[in-house]
């Protein structure tokens, strides 16, 4: 018999908001051990097992069916599993974690108002500098994908997993597709965002594995949480 493993993000903010929205359902989650320990206990339901991950780390312990239900962005789920709907179930979105994806570029390109003037300079760009115009992203598949759609070709992705905003003014980058939730360091680094240029809003939510070993205790407490959570039987996607 499998216990339900419940993965949740490790620290920070994400963490705490997820275990005061699992609270106020009834629901405890608290380590068992010191801050170091990645595990922990559920109380209100039975059956359940807490993992704390990094929230990067939840889309692929969800796809490789190693936890049931794990907690992070709609962002790091669309970007890490291309084929999301295939390999997981949205059951609910949490309300906290709110972000958007969206692509931005210097304030002093003035000629510069959306995707389609971006398309233009690209080609401008590589004229005149030999190479393709560098957009800096955390986000790769979110990004390509959506260029792609709107007909855009002539850019490369620089790989950044720091400061992405800082990649302009560092000449390491000529525009950037990062998270964003007030656009204070956007303005700061003297980015603004094109106009047509928002590829995901984004949020906390549950997700619930499909490949996961969902055995008749694990699927009992999923019903059990489902009942305290407000979650309908359509919402878990034939789970249970």
């Amino acid at each position: 018999m499998s216990l339900l493993k419940l993965g949740v993000p490790s620290k920070g903010r994400l963490q705490e908001k997820t275990i005061e929205w699992f609270a106020g359902r009834g629901i405890t989650l608290a380590r068992t051990g010191s801050d170091r320990e990645y595990s922990g206990a559920v109380t209100g339901v039975d059956g359940v097992e807490l993992v704390m991950l990094s929230a990067g780390e939840i889309p692929k312990e969800l796809k490789a069916g190693r936890i049931h239900l794990g907690v992070t962005g709609t962002d790091l789920i669309h970007e890490k599993l291309p084929l999301w709907r295939d390999q997981v179930v949205s059951l609910d979105a949490l309300g906290f974690g709110f972000a958007d994806l969206i692509l931005a570029v210097p304030k002093g390109w003035v000629d510069v108002e959306c995707v389609e003037d971006l398309d233009a300079v690209c080609a401008e760009f590589r004229a005149n500098h030999g190479f393709r115009l560098r957009i800096a992203t955390k986000y790769h598949n979110l990004v390509r994908g959506f260029l792609r759609a709107r007909g855009v070709a002539d850019y490369q992705l620089i790989d950044s997993q720091g400061a992405t905003e800082g990649t302009v003014k560092n000449l390491t980058a000529e525009a950037i597709a990062d998270i964003t939730s007030s656009g204070e360091t956007l303005r700061a680094n003297h980015l603004k965002i094109l106009s047509d240029g928002l590829i995901l809003k984004s949020q906390a939510c549950v997700f619930a594995s499909r490949s996961a070993d969902w055995s008749d205790q694990s699927k009992q407490a999923l019903s059990d949480m489902a009942a305290k959570a407000g979650w309908d039987a359509a919402s878990l996607g034939g789970l249970v």
